[in-house]
């Protein structure tokens, strides 16, 4: 058995990068869980420090929603401020992640990809990478990003491109990951928009067309240590 660590920025990127691989882990037996760093409502509202309640409520209990039918053990919130991850020292979110990297000692983490258009998913990948160093007694032996439809495909620099190279056959849990989105009611959108379900599909099946299955999800290795 594996233990699996989701980070992620968002309510809803767990689900958006990664949820019917992290499915398939489950149905094997691993371990999975999520730490969501940011409460992914602020930066909609004009002053932040006045925006809606309910919404805030109603976003966290879709993610609860949305984690029990992908199946994670738990999903845990350190509620930064929406889009402004920028805003805190690196250090302070490296200590966030240390900290449930010691608890939860994850074999597996899958986090965002650093060339990402949002501000919060690159300072995520760079807080994953430094926090998970592989010095003295770390145990993340291996780390993948994943492709956040609506942030990934945006970045339209070249040097930052998300260059996927490892291929994961989600024939047969794609179902569990559109479900798992519907719960997110406030952030699911209407086709053509990346974060609809169409789209979702569409993509995944995009990428299963290049291995030779119906669907597939995505990841760009960013380090598997053997031994």
């Amino acid at each position: 058995m594996s233990k699996v660590l989701v980070i992620a920025a968002h309510p809803d990127d767990e689900i958006l990068g990664v949820a019917a691989t992290i499915r398939k882990h489950v149905e094997s037996g691993d371990e999975c869980e999520a730490l969501i760093l940011g409460e992914g409502v602020t930066s909609r509202y004009d002053n932040r420090e006045n925006y809606d309640a309910d919404k805030l409520n109603q976003l966290q209990e879709d993610t609860i929603k949305a984690g029990k039918i992908i199946g994670y053990k738990n999903v845990y919130t350190a509620n930064l401020r929406d889009n402004r991850f920028d805003s805190y020292d690196l250090l302070h979110i490296v200590k966030i992640i240390e900290k449930y990297v010691d608890k939860i000692k994850p074999d597996i983490i899958y986090t965002h990809h650093h060339g990402d258009l949002n501000v919060d998913h690159k300072v995520t990948f760079e807080a994953v990478i430094t926090g998970t160093r592989p010095i003295s007694d770390e145990i993340v032996r291996e780390i993948y990003c994943f492709e956040t439809v609506s942030s990934t495909e945006w970045s339209f620099i070249d040097k930052y491109k998300f260059n996927p190279n490892y291929f994961v056959d989600v024939t047969g849990f794609m179902e569990y990951k559109l479900e798992a989105m519907k719960q997110y009611t406030g952030e699911l959108r209407e086709s053509p928009h990346p974060r609809s379900l169409d789209n979702l599909l569409y993509t995944a099946k995009k990428w299963g067309s290049i291995i030779n299955c119906e669907y597939a999800e995505v990841f760009e290795v960013v380090r598997i240590i053997k031994k």
